[in-house]
Order: structure tokens, then sequence, then C-alpha cells
């Protein structure tokens, strides 16, 4: 086997590999969509690979050689497809498949030109370069670009730029060899080859790189959100308030807590049942995602108990939040639920105060809380400052009936 045909036996066995590996990835998260494209693409790059094998087994026809032309270029454009995928871009379509038409009638009409054409060979590679182009500019629209996505994108570039150098490069490296079937013996092939086996491996690390980053990122997500409401869970609206206070601190803007409670929620799940309660849960928490700030945090911290944390807001502002979201939410027809039949909620807000920890704030803010569920619910009750005896909370207290 020639050194060539050595290169070209390994891309068939890499190309196996990655489609593999990102059908792997795809079966484990199913959601991963743009990893089933990636394996497709990879799976029809190995038809490539098999198609130069029989022509240099058994000659040149122009079948095989539109055969060898056109899976390529299709593995291509499916590549694409799930750079799309990947980064929320809509699919050029229309673009790729008139590429692929246009591409393969080009490639016809040159089959009879000189292998050493310079003009042949420039029409065979401009479609590949146009089509690793658009993966290029698919990633470069995304917005949501980090660090090794943008690496991604220097890689296709750099990848789409190797396919426009090869027409110069075969002039310098001795040409394609006199006839197809004999590609594989050349010089140029070999570079060629290695070429594509480097940048293909490059891309394709890259991009397992990049999902298995988003897998567990989506990972540490989930453990950090309740399943049924979409908020944080308890945990996770810790880790995520201590920083929001943090920064608040560095900033030296107020921060406010309030934490809510569904009232009778136990008595809506046994006279009208779980199903019931759970709307009444989902209902709550999408009104208080409607009525946040992108910087607030919210979260889902016990059965029927909410919690929302609000840097850049102090005691009075956070009351009047809390009191828009009580009448509100009083008013709300909620999906799944007797129709006439509303729900309430009580409020405990506290404004948090020097050197207090987030754990010391969310006891003030629940001993609110208590004071109202302890007045009649369906009402608001703020906690004294930090530092202020408890017997002057009565004095600020606000109900709203």
């Amino acid at each position: 086997m020639t050194g060539a045909g050595f290169i070209l036996a390994i891309n068939l066995f890499m190309a196996g590999l990655f489609a593999a590996a990102f059908m792997t990835i795809a079966i484990y998260d199913p959601r991963r969509e743009s990893a089933r494209w990636f394996a497709l693409g990879y799976a029809v790059g190995m038809s490539n690979f098999l198609f130069e094998f029989a022509i240099a087994s058994f000659g040149v026809s122009a079948i095989l050689a539109l055969a060898a032309f056109g899976s390529f270029l299709t593995a291509l454009a499916i590549f694409n497809v799930g750079v799309a995928q990947k980064y929320s871009i809509p699919v050029p379509w229309l673009t790729m498949s008139m590429i692929i038409l246009a591409a393969l009638v080009a490639c016809y009409f040159t089959l009879h030109m000189s292998r050493e054409s310079f003009v042949r060979m420039l029409i065979y590679q401009s479609p590949y370069f146009v089509m690793q182009a658009i993966a290029a500019g698919l990633v470069a629209q995304s917005r949501a670009r980090e660090t090794l996505d943008n690496l991604l994108l220097a890689l296709l570039a750099a990848s789409a730029l190797q396919f426009l150098s090869k027409p110069f490069l075969f002039q310098m490296f001795g040409g394609t060899g006199k006839s197809a079937d004999l590609y594989i013996t050349t010089g140029y092939a070999m570079l060629s080859q290695s070429m594509g086996t480097i940048f293909a491996m490059a891309i394709a690390l890259m991009l397992l790189v990049i999902l298995v980053r988003d897998v567990l990122a989506d990972a540490h997500e989930r453990s950090e959100t309740d399943a049924l409401s979409g908020l944080l869970n308890r945990g996770g609206f810790g880790l995520h308030s201590a920083t929001a206070i943090e920064q608040a601190d560095r900033q030296g803007i107020p921060v406010s807590l309030i934490i809510a409670d569904l009232d009778h929620f136990k008595s809506v799940n046994d006279k009208f049942g779980h199903a019931a309660g759970d709307a009444v849960i989902v209902a709550f928490s999408n009104f208080l995602r409607s009525a946040m700030a992108p910087h607030h945090v919210a979260g889902r911290i016990g059965g029927e108990e909410f919690a929302v944390l609000l840097p850049g807001t102090n005691l009075v502002a956070a009351r009047l939040f809390a009191e828009g979201a009580r009448g509100a939410f009083a008013n709300l027809d909620i999906e799944g639920m007797p129709p006439g039949r509303r729900c309430t909620a009580s409020f405990g807000v506290a404004e948090l105060g020097q050197r207090e920890t987030i754990g010391e704030l969310m006891a003030r803010a629940d001993e609110a809380l208590y004071l109202a569920k302890n007045s009649g619910r369906d009402c608001v009750k703020i906690a004294p400052r930090s530092g202020r005896r408890r017997d002057e909370c009565q004095g600020t207290a606000i109900s709203i009936v």
C-alpha cells in the first residue's frame, strides 16, 4: 500500500470512529440533534474514501468519479446541518442544495479535461471551499460563542482555505497522476489526504469537546433546577443567591429577599388532586418568572414555598413587588382548577443587613412569612432590618387582604 493509500485508510477508520463517537453522544442525550447530524455526516464521508479505493482498484468511471465527489460534498452539507442545529441558526437548505447540484454538473463537464489543468482543479475544489466556509459562517452568526466556539470557527475557516489552496499545491507537488487510478500513488495525494486528516480530526475533536462541555453544563443546570417549576431548587437558589449578594456588595447596592408560600395548598391537593396542585405550582412559577428582572434570582425552596432575591432593590421596593405579585396572583385563572377558583399566597420580605449571610436573611424573611400566615394569609409582611428589636416588626408590617 502506498503512503497516500495508508492515509486514505486512516481517514476511513477515523471517520467511522468519529461517527460512532457523535452517535454515542446523541444516544446519551437525545436532545443533541446536532450530534446525530455530525454522526451522519462522518458516516457519509466514509463512503468517499471507499469510492477512492474503488477508483484505485477498478479504474475510473464517470459514475465513480461523481460518486466520490458528491459523497464528500454531501457529507460537508450534512455536517453544516449539525453546525446550524448546534448554534440554533436556520439551516441553509436551499443554498446547499443548489451548490451540490451545480457542483455535480460542473464536475461532470470537467471529467474530460486534462488532469493537470489548474482550472479543472479549481472547479473541483471550490465547492468544498464554499461548503466549509458556510460552516464557518454559521458559527460566526452565533452570539453565544465562547473560547472553544471561536477556536472551532478558526479551524473551519482554515479548513475552507486549505481546499482553496489545493489547485496551487497540486502543481507544486507533481500533479494528481496521469489517470484517476494513479492518484493514490502521487505525492500530492499524500499531502492532500494528510491535510484532510489533520483538519477533519481537529474539527471533530473540537466539536466533541464542545458537545461534552454543553452536556456537562446542562447536567449541572439540571442539578440546580426544580423539575416541576423550572425554577432553581433550594441548593441552586442558595448558590446563585450567594453569588448575587457578593456582586451587590461590591457594587454597594441593596439586596432584598421575598419568600412566598401558597395558601391552603394541602387542601388544593386533597380536594382537586395532585395534578391540580402541580398546576398551581407551575402557574405561580411562571408568574414569578414573568414578573422578574433578568438579574433577579428565583427558586422553589420547598413544596409550596418560593423565594425571590432582588439585587438592587431596597425594602420599600421589594414590598411593592410582593404586594403587586400577591394581588395579581390572587386574580389569576389557573388551568386545571375549577372555573372561578382562585389561589392566594402569603409573602415575607426582608432587606439584607451589613455582614448578614444569605442564611440569616432567609431566616428573617421566613419569620415575616410566618407572621403573614398567622395574620390570615394572602398578605405581605416585612421583617425588621437586621439588628433591630423583634417587636419593631409590628410597626413596619404591611398586610394586604
